[in-house]
């Protein structure tokens, strides 16, 4: 499984260099033109969770990889990509155009909930195609903040921010994606929603804090945010790791409440809390099943 790309890793791979201004405001929102990372001498983009914002608006044929969905767009396209869910895209053809924006969670704080905006959520359509007209509009967005970016003014960083929540607004008052092709892989597929569901639950840990908790801790509320069926989920995990969802849950829930219990000098109820047992005798009913001793039996 791929590692996380963060935000400093797509700094130091695409330009070679860290900004100086990484932990300022610089270092949480970038503009690039989308030229210069295609055809024969661009790098390669794995399919991978990254920990940014990142909305790309691209003209030619693509390819685009997100969560278990294959999706193939022949003309233009603006892609928007969330830290929760991996994605790729797969240029089909070496012409390719267009510009994109990276920023982290950060760059919003204070300044609406961008998480809610449907474009972000896993149920969401984050491909939209755009007629010709419609990009022109989206053009001039991104050459905005181009102008901006490289200005003087000291307060660019708010203007910047208007232009990324103006090209949102933009996208949601168009129509979901026409996409032209379905491409179905059902070996692919699963192999995806079985990276992206691994991902989701890898997030949740390590358990740092006694106030840390985790969100997610039933099949059905992974189901959920994957967007699929539980019986699906249950059924694609089961075919490429051999274990059902549920297990995999329940041995990567134990796994942590061993640490937890040996590693930190927190009571029972607050461990049970922190992975979702709102009852601390549910906590001690599942540990013991799962690791054949009571929490108190195993701390010794």
């Amino acid at each position: 499984m791929e590692k996380t790309v963060t935000l400093e890793n797509f700094y130091r791979s695409k330009l070679g260099i860290l900004p100086s201004e990484i932990v300022g405001r610089v270092g949480q929102f970038n503009v690039f033109s989308l030229e210069d990372y295609v055809g024969d001498t661009a790098y390669p983009m794995p399919y991978s969770r990254k920990d940014y914002y990142k909305i790309s608006l691209i003209t030619g044929k693509n390819r685009v990889y997100y969560a278990d969905k294959t999706l193939e767009v022949t003309d233009n396209m603006l892609l928007f990509a969330n830290p929760q869910i991996p994605y790729n895209w797969e240029p089909l053809q070496p012409q390719q155009e267009g510009a994109f924006c990276v920023f982290t969670d950060a760059f919003f704080n204070g300044y609406g909930n961008i998480k809610e905006y449907p474009l972000f959520q896993p149920e969401g359509t984050p491909v939209l195609s755009l007629h010709d007209d419609e990009v022109a509009q989206v053009r001039e967005i991104y050459q905005k903040m181009f102008r901006e970016i490289v200005s003087d003014y000291p307060y660019k960083y708010d203007v910047l921010r208007n232009l990324v929540s103006e090209l949102i607004h933009t996208a949601l008052k168009l129509r979901p994606a026409q996409l032209q092709k379905v491409v179905k892989s059902d070996s692919n597929a699963a192999d995806r929603i079985t990276a992206l569901f691994l991902e989701l639950v890898e997030r949740q840990f390590p358990i740092e804090s006694p106030v840390q908790h985790i969100h997610f801790r039933t099949p059905g509320e992974y189901a959920g945010q994957l967007n699929v069926h539980i019986n699906h989920l249950n059924k694609v995990l089961k075919e490429t790791t051999g274990k059902t969802t549920s297990q995999l849950l329940s041995e990567r829930l134990t796994m942590e409440a061993r640490a937890m219990l040996k590693h930190t000098h927190w009571n029972i109820a607050e461990i049970g809390w922190c992975l979702g047992f709102e009852d601390p005798s549910h906590f001690i009913k599942f540990f013991k099943k799962n690791a054949q001793t009571t929490p108190t039996g195993f701390r010794g």
